[in-house]
């Protein structure tokens, strides 16, 4: 092996290891322990079927109420999602992981999803979100730290939970900051770091319409109590949707200093996560409305621009304004809109929207393979479990791939459900949340 690789594959592990010993029955946040897809589980499913009457391999399904894209997460045995019913309730949930049975459910609020076709948005109509199709209120995914299990909404109604179904605090972020004006639906998720609860708005600022300025901003508040710690202005120079992102908030600790990275409104750029501290950005990242989140391998972060703008891997100085220089590589054909990337063994993987598949060479970008999957179009970020990278497309089909240089497709696995939810892994099964069930998939 290349020792460079070596090198960096050997520091990638290292920043893995704090994390190895809750890798085995939790899946915490969106994204899972590290929130990069990466499970460090042996042993995982890669075949079932729920066509035949043995229902190989799906040792239990569970009705859910309609509908939620939020993936689940798990700690010990609870397992928590959040969903939208009848455009109106807003409830977290949690089940029993081990048998499928719904434990309680609490009402965190009400709303309605407001839509409108999909086109260019003018004047006064920048001042409110719209949701896509494909989404409602119940978009974030929820967040736990064993003790608490935050859950947040795309109105902006936000509460955390002890794991009796108690309340500790709710908020709404709308009121005490302001209105979201996201073109498509806030569905960004908060994440857990040290007893504080961050999250993420990234707005249209309607510079250029009559009254004050929408703010973009970072908050952090304490977990248990609701009380606001931090609020840092994310000040972008983007223009109306450019300036948007739907990302989730990704914890780095490359070295022991603990950062917090949000790619949108086309800067990237990392927060302290104890006081909100920029403390390092790249602008002019330009790209319209990132969906899918960054990563980070070894020393570098891999991000996609937007809208299926190119891919790039960059190896930041982390200190103040970062340079266009520190770009190591871009892929600019068929990278996602929708999925997250995953980085494992210096081999990068995706799925566009479209059903493509791609493996490229983490260091230099180098394309390995792209293959067409069936059964798309796909949202859901695809994962890395014991060597192999699960795909997973809306209309209910899972393609599981050997993660290596050579194409090898192990096996393609179908449920009777639209899967929008990236899949998660517990204690060696596999959990899909569907549109109407939640399957629990073992040996």
């Amino acid at each position: 092996m290349n020792p460079l690789r070596s090198g960096i594959v050997f520091l990638f592990f290292a920043c893995l290891v704090p994390l190895a010993a809750i890798a085995e029955n939790h899946w915490p946040q969106w994204r899972g322990p590290s929130g990069d897809g990466i499970c460090l589980e042996k042993e995982v499913p890669t075949e079932w079927d729920e066509s035949d009457a043995a229902a190989t391999n799906v040792i239990w399904k569970a009705p859910i109420p309609e509908f939620g894209r939020n993936t689940p997460v798990i700690w010990g045995d609870a397992l928590f999602l959040t969903t939208h019913v009848d455009d109106r309730d807003l409830l977290l949930l949690r089940f029993d992981k081990r048998t499928g049975e719904l434990l309680w459910t609490r009402k965190i609020g009400e709303g309605q999803t407001p839509r409108m076709e999909m086109r260019k948005k003018l004047g006064e109509e920048r001042r409110h979100q719209k949701f896509h199709m494909t989404q409602n209120l119940a978009s974030p995914s929820p967040v736990t730290d064993g003790e608490v299990v935050a859950a947040h909404f795309g109105n902006g109604d936000t509460a955390v939970f002890d794991f009796g179904g108690n309340r500790l605090w709710k908020r709404n972020f709308q009121e005490d900051y302001g209105p979201y004006t996201i073109w498509w639906g806030h569905a960004n998720s908060p994440i857990l770091v040290d007893g504080l609860l961050i999250s993420v708005c990234m707005n249209d600022a309607c510079r250029d319409l009559p009254g004050e300025p929408s703010e973009s901003y970072v908050v952090a508040h304490d977990a248990r109590t609701g009380r606001e710690v931090w609020k840092t202005s994310r000040v972008s120079e983007a223009e109306a949707e450019f300036a948007d992102g739907y990302t989730t908030p990704l914890l780095w600790n490359p070295d022991g200093r603990q950062e917090v990275i949000i790619m949108g409104g086309e800067i990237l750029d990392a927060y302290d996560p104890a006081t909100g501290e920029r403390l390092w950005y790249l602008p002019r990242v330009v790209g319209n409305r990132p969906v899918t989140g960054p990563v980070t391998w070894g020393d570098r972060v891999y991000a996609t621009q937007g809208k299926r703008g190119p891919f790039f891997a960059f190896r930041p100085k982390r200190q103040g304004e970062e340079s266009h220089d520190s770009i190591l590589w871009k892929h600019e054909r068929g990278t996602p809109d929708s999925p997250c990337p995953v980085v494992t063994e210096g081999m990068v993987f995706w799925v566009n929207d479209d059903g493509i598949a791609y493996c490229l060479d983490a260091l230099t970008g180098e394309e390995y393979w792209r293959t067409r999957l069936e059964k798309g179009p796909y949202r859901a970020s695809p994962i890395v479990a014991d060597g192999n990278v699960y795909f997973t497309g809306t209309r209910g089909l899972t393609t599981v791939i050997r993660a290596d240089q050579e194409l090898h497709v192990v096996a393609e696995n179908m449920l009777d459900d639209e899967l929008y939810a990236s899949p998660i892994v517990s204690d060696g099964k596999l959990y899909l949340r569907g549109r109407k069930n939640l399957y629990c998939i073992g040996r």
